[in-house]
């Protein structure tokens, strides 16, 4: 069993910088995949980043490529999401995400789920 905590959300202007946490509980989270989805109003959630269990293999959603960086330390059971160039299309509760065999776009695929953080930015 895994529990998974994000932190960080918060309100922000275009342009600015947020970083996101997702702290969790158990001694297995470094064999753990792991991801941030975020869901807007109205809309599908959508995968945003994945790390493998040892942070060597990244995945990106095209949209966030080169402003959003995944990133894991294994030894304090943490995930984080360095979001920088912040849009207002960002606008989003952001989700992290646990998986037991890989990184994967598909949501149905992740066997835990944090309760999520807001993110909104402002134009």
């Amino acid at each position: 069993q895994v529990q998974l905590v994000e932190s960080g959300g918060g309100l922000v202007q275009a342009g600015g910088s947020l970083r996101l946490s997702c702290a969790a509980s158990g001694r297995t989270f470094s064999r753990y995949a792991m991801a941030w989805f975020r869901q807007a109003p109205g809309k599908e959630r959508e995968f945003v980043a994945g790390i493998n269990y040892s942070g060597d293999s990244t995945h990106y959603t095209d949209s966030v490529k080169g402003r959003f960086t995944i990133s894991r330390d294994n030894a304090k059971n943490t995930v984080y999401l360095r979001m920088n160039s912040l849009k207002p299309d960002d606008t989003a509760v952001y989700y992290c995400a646990a998986d037991r065999l890989r990184i994967t776009t598909n949501a149905d695929g992740y066997d835990y789920w944090g309760q999520g953080t807001q993110v909104t930015v402002s134009s």
